[in-house]
């Protein structure tokens, strides 16, 4: 009897000890933006990222996840090569995540399909990115899911006969460009402009570019610059420019009245009117939620954006990952487990495609209003779970 309750007992014990003992800790190699002129894309990805695994951590079930930051520094794709490179090869990352600009994407899609590594993209929006390896998932957007929907509404209800295209002139960009003509001009419009400004690296004297909009007159100029200071030099220049005052209507995708620099754009953004996925001012239990997380964890002026959200949601989908696997990273299935994955977002509901791995949301055509003394983002119409036109229409290298 005695040996009996020994037994049971050390199995038990034995019993007891195998969650720890299976417990895995799985890195997540995170390259992103950290210095110069847009590491704010970094920072606002990356606390998003640690502000999720601290509020959700527990359902990982024992298991960790690491966080192992590189910074890629510039778009021009090079050194996110090398981060990716050395985060495979030498820190064994289970996982990659992040990528701010296309560029940088675009040169480690390889280096994910040869080593089988999952990377969530949590930005980068050049359409065709996900079609570059079959270890990619996208959480942000692409540039065709608010271009193309846009192009059509600004012929039907802004009365935008004619339009000029302004772009910053690289990858994302020229996917603006051609998303926004094929809606517009298929829904009766007429693009009379395209015009390259400037790269994402450093901002320029957009005054030569809203010159040539002037003297152009279009209905409507629609615009695509990185967030944060093109976005905000480009609309101070709209202002003193005088080209709302010519009757020219800017409008664009959410990346030019990004939250974090709305408020200082003052009076020279009411009245634009974006297509977008998300605002700080969305009203609903997740997104109130979400905000008021965030003010406790990074102050109350402190503000999170749409690239926030995105690795806000990408972290989920990690974490989704690691518990449907129990914390063994296995790239196919991976990718089997984020098929058709859905969340419940700050911007909404979410889905990833099963047939693209790219995110399916809802897009608003959103307002900018004056409340009192601040800017808002006033939610005019939705179109609902929108998936990425570019290969819903099979355009260019979408049709790969």
């Amino acid at each position: 009897m005695k040996l009996l309750k020994t037994l049971v007992l050390g199995a038990a014990l034995a019993a007891l000890s195998v969650p720890a003992a299976q417990a895995r800790t799985v890195k997540v190699g995170v390259v992103m933006t950290f210095s110069g002129v847009n590491a704010e894309y970094g920072e606002q990805i990356t606390r998003a990222m640690e502000l999720y695994l601290k509020l959700h951590g527990k359902e990982l079930g024992g298991n960790k996840i690491e966080l192992i930051k590189r910074d890629s520094k510039n778009p021009g794709g090079a050194v996110a090569k090398t981060e990716v490179q050395e985060l495979i090869t030498r820190d064994k990352v289970d996982m990659l995540a992040g990528f701010v600009f296309s560029p940088n994407a675009i040169a480690s899609a390889q280096l994910a399909t040869q080593a089988k590594v999952p990377m969530i993209i949590m930005n980068a929006g050049t359409a065709w990115i996900t079609t570059l390896s079959p270890y990619i998932v996208r959480t942000s957007f692409s540039m065709w899911h608010a271009a193309y929907p846009m192009g059509g509404y600004a012929a039907k209800s802004l009365g935008c006969k004619t339009a000029a295209v302004g772009y910053t002139d690289y990858p994302p960009g020229k996917d603006s460009l051609e998303a926004f003509t094929k809606g517009f001009e298929g829904a009766g419009g007429k693009v009379v402009d395209q015009i390259p400004m400037g790269s994402p690296a450093q901002v320029p004297d957009f005054t030569p570019f809203l010159q040539r909009v002037k003297d152009k007159k279009p209905d409507c100029f629609y615009v695509f610059v990185p967030a944060g200071v093109h976005a905000a030099s480009l609309v101070k220049t709209y202002s003193d420019l005088g080209l709302r005052d010519a009757g020219i209507k800017l409008i664009g995708p959410l990346d030019i009245i990004q939250d974090t620099k709305l408020q200082s754009m003052g009076d020279a953004a009411v009245g634009m009117v974006t297509m977008g996925h998300y605002a700080a001012d969305y009203d609903n239990p997740a997104n109130r939620a979400f905000v008021k997380a965030w003010h406790e964890a990074y102050g109350a002026d402190s503000t999170p954006d749409f690239m926030a959200v995105a690795g806000w949601d990408g972290t989920a989908a990690i974490v989704h990952v690691v518990k449907t696997l129990h914390g063994k990273i296995d790239a196919d299935k991976a990718m089997k487990a984020l098929e058709g994955w859905k969340f419940d977002s700050p911007r909404g509901p979410i889905m990833i495609d099963p047939k693209t791995r790219d995110i399916v949301q809802d897009e608003h055509l959103q307002k900018v209003v004056k409340k009192g003394d601040r800017l808002a983002v006033e939610v005019i119409d939705t179109v609902p779970a929108v998936k990425d036109p570019c290969k819903e229409l099979k355009v260019g290298k979408c049709a790969q």
